[in-house]
């Protein structure tokens, strides 16, 4: 007899899932389940971040994209963190990515966060009465935080003031940062802390 198989949202499989990218590869959490909520069971373990599951991450990163900026350029408090309206739109996205790309949507969202990963970032330390700036390498947990915070901002943003469906822009976004749009607001951060970085050697 066959054993039955668990799907997320009960039609994709995330065992058939690639990871090409070794730096971040311990970070995502591809473990099998139905519904991607574990309810805070992680919540009392160190770095317990790496043991949720990557979509999960997403959607709890959705609910609170956070501000953008010490200036607060994009705010996130008129979010409300309904955990059932964001899985009916992720599912909803999810399938529309699986129509227009004909690939695995989880494929095409670990791609996504492939490319929106960051590989060097600028820190500030003060030295003397000056605050200098040095380009510093990334670690893997940070590398998947950022790209996932961009990610949710750039859908945050995307959708504001927009009439298109919330599963639209959301595929629409996943689909953009997967091939490395440069539009995309994810690849766009990127690109733009990493030149930072550059000028910071």
């Amino acid at each position: 007899m066959m054993e039955a198989k668990l799907l997320l949202f009960n039609r994709w499989d995330m065992s058939e899932v690639v990871i090409d990218d070794p730096g971040i590869r311990s970070q995502i959490n591809r473990t099998q389940m139905v519904i991607p909520r574990s309810g805070g069971k992680y919540g009392k373990d160190t770095l317990h971040k790496s043991r949720m599951n990557i979509v999960e991450r997403l959607m709890n990163k959705m609910m609170v994209p956070g501000h953008r900026g010490k200036k607060h350029k994009l705010n996130s408090g008129k979010c409300v963190g309904n955990s059932i309206t964001l899985y009916n739109n992720l599912k909803g996205a999810f399938a529309i990515i699986e129509q227009k790309t004909k690939k695995n949507p989880i494929q095409v969202l670990i791609k996504a966060l492939e490319n929106s990963s960051l590989l060097e970032e600028v820190a500030s330390y003060r030295m003397g009465g000056t605050i200098a700036r040095k380009a510093v390498i990334v670690s893997p947990q940070r590398r998947l935080d950022l790209a996932l915070r961009h990610m949710a901002q750039g859908i945050y943003r995307a959708k504001f003031h927009n009439r298109k469906p919330l599963p639209e822009v959301i595929a629409d976004e996943l689909i953009a940062a997967a091939n490395n749009d440069p539009k995309a607001f994810p690849i766009q951060e990127r690109n733009r802390i990493e030149k930072e970085a550059e000028g910071a050697r």
